[in-house]
């Protein structure tokens, strides 16, 4: 087995440490699950950095290397910042049960070199994100949101399934597929309607599943597996669509919120569906550095959205009103009162999907 895969077995260690005493009843510290969990991601963090071996890093293995090391980065960084904002929550060692456990599911997707194996830590993945987003799960708004997203991610992860079990597919199907895999997990239009939901869990969660690392799995498997449909025309024009499109309904969308969880939410979708772009025009290092700069930055947005809500809630209002104001006070007034609706409503896809479901519900009985 290969050094590296020590990025993937610290975080698991720690998991393990804190899961099995607190599954015979005994008390685990707060200081000792923090420590546990922000220690095994800064080993993880040493150990992707490590070249074990020059030559797989001449092979191409440096994109699996810069997000081992991002993963484990942003995740002892969130394990810091939420000794103090969890602090005496009755979730304090759920939290960093699942942020364990999503660290080091992340680092299996980005080291795996066969796609069963991506499907594993694909699918612990969406899980604990969907835990994650119901973490409050005293309130009902969390619940019904995290089940959106653990259905968003179930429905499209079908595809992944089927990418694997049709390993002789041609190029066009199985970038299709991947594709399709790839929408559930970054929030791409017209299945994204769970990711501004999803800040219903708490802001350090938020802040590296929805700003930084799980939103960028999807990108990450389409290069990934860029080999297998590299050569479809199909599977370029496919992704450059997917993307443009998601970009366009969430910048739209993006400027009639008000509140910013909201705004970082959309804005996220939107920096990563300009990734989606960058992918299917073939630009690799462009869009791996796109990825890690957006990730680092939206980390740091997200984590500072509470303070600035409590310090600037009026001032940005306002300031998101007059930006609104300024992208469409050229349109008519009539026209302008239709794209605000429509933008509120984003693009009414929220409304068909819940006409398709209660459809088929009637038609099931």
């Amino acid at each position: 087995m290969s050094p590296l895969w020590s990025v993937v077995l610290l975080p698991l260690v720690a998991f393990s440490v804190l899961a099995c005493p607190a599954w015979f009843g005994l008390r685990v510290s707060e200081s000792i699950a923090s420590t546990a969990v922000v220690s095994a991601c800064a080993l993880a963090a040493m150990a992707a950095a490590v070249p074990w071996s020059p030559d797989a890093i001449l092979a191409g293995d440096w994109l699996a290397r810069v997000f081992a090391a991002l993963t484990s980065v942003l995740g002892g960084l969130i394990g810091v910042f939420a000794r103090r904002y969890l602090h005496r929550d009755p979730g304090y060692l759920r939290f960093y049960l699942l942020l364990a456990l999503f660290v080091a599911a992340v680092e299996l997707v980005v080291l795996a070199h066969g796609l069963e194996h991506v499907l594993i830590g694909w699918e612990v993945c969406g899980l604990t994100s969907a835990l994650l987003i119901a973490f409050f799960h005293q309130r009902r708004g969390p619940v019904a949101h995290g089940l959106r997203a653990f259905a968003t991610y179930r429905l499209c992860d079908i595809a992944l399934v089927l990418a694997v079990a049709l390993p002789g597919a041609s190029a066009s199907v199985t970038g299709v597929l991947l594709l399709i895999a790839a929408m559930g997990k970054s929030a791409q239009f017209p299945v994204g309607g769970w990711l501004p939901r999803a800040m219903e869990g708490p802001t350090p969660s938020s802040a590296i599943f929805y700003g930084a690392i799980s939103v960028s799995l999807g990108p990450y498997l389409l290069l990934h597996t860029r080999p297998l449909w590299d050569a479809s025309t199909v599977a370029h024009v496919a992704i450059v669509a997917v993307g443009a499109v998601t970009a366009i309904h969430a910048t739209i969308v993006r400027r009639v919120r008000t509140d910013i969880k909201s705004v970082l939410a959309y804005a996220s979708m939107t920096q990563v569906a300009l990734v989606f772009v960058e992918v299917g025009m073939g630009w690799t290092v462009v869009a791996v550095v796109h990825l890690v700069t957006h990730a680092l930055t939206r980390t740091v947005q997200i984590l500072r959205s509470p303070s600035l809500l409590h310090d600037h809630h009026r001032l940005e209002q306002r300031g998101l009103l007059r930006e609104t104001g300024r992208v469409f006070g050229m349109l008519p007034a009539p026209a302008r009162a239709w794209l605000y609706r429509f933008a509120l409503e984003s693009w009414y896809v929220d409304g068909l999907l819940g006409r398709v479901r209660d459809g088929a519900r009637r038609w099931s009985r």
